[in-house]
């Protein structure tokens, strides 16, 4: 894809497209090495990978204002750090929780705060959500699908903030995809596909498809939505 060529985005949690990308990884030192060369060699471009906590407030606001000091301005945000944490109420630790929020909200409100003021006319904030922010079918997932959900209004009230500046904010709603957070060939695999219409898992080339129209100036007057992209899973 070119529509995005010429614009400098920043990702929380990784990701390819065909502009000079800067994106945040937490542990995974190798991968995102070779994302990086990945990224270069195709495109030819420019490909920054900073080592950042997305729930860490100081840690999460410097790599923001850093890069956008660096490269002059930020075009667009994509939030797409997350944590996926399962398990029974009588069990689920306190901890866990606040993890959860930390990383799949919190963090998201601090990013779009540090990135605000480095974006111009027609900049985008696009939120990686999750489907399970409209359905939960299975039991362990309430304080995740609650996370996802917190993303729905947050998006609602936050796209009014920038409109003015021609900046929209939306949330991406992905069901299940073959990462190494829910791979296909995991243990839910087969359970997930009895849910949907589509009984596959996405692959992350259809996802970031539309994250990058949402990207685009195409979608320039889609903002405060939450867009659902699952096979079918909450049909």
């Amino acid at each position: 894809m070119t529509t995005l060529a010429g614009k400098i985005p920043f990702v929380t949690g990784g990701a390819r497209e065909g502009a000079t990308v800067a994106f945040t990884y937490q542990q995974s030192v190798a991968p995102a090495a070779a994302l990086v060369t990945e990224m270069e060699a195709a495109g030819g471009g420019r490909a920054l990978a900073l080592q950042a906590d997305a729930a860490d407030r100081a840690v999460l606001t410097d790599a923001i204002n850093g890069v956008a000091h660096r490269l002059g301005r930020m075009d667009i945000l994509v939030n797409n750090a997350g944590v996926l944490l399962l398990g029974a109420l009588e069990s689920f630790s306190l901890e866990d929780f606040h993890k959860m929020i930390a990383a799949n909200v919190r963090a998201v409100f601090i990013a779009a705060k540090a990135a605000l003021p480095h974006m111009g006319q027609g900049g985008r904030i696009i939120n990686i959500g999750s489907t399970n922010a409209e359905r939960m079918p299975f039991t362990g997932g309430r304080a995740y699908a609650m996370s996802k959900s917190a993303l729905v209004g947050l998006v609602q009230g936050m796209a009014r903030d920038p409109g003015p500046r021609g900046i929209t904010v939306n949330n991406v709603q992905p069901g299940p995809t073959d990462t190494d957070m829910n791979p296909e060939a995991g243990e839910f695999g087969a359970a997930l596909h009895g849910l949907m219409a589509l009984q596959r898992h996405a692959t992350p080339d259809e996802i970031a498809g539309m994250v990058a129209y949402i990207a685009g100036r195409e979608a320039g007057f889609v903002t405060g939505a939450s867009l659902t992209i699952d096979g079918g899973f909450s049909a």
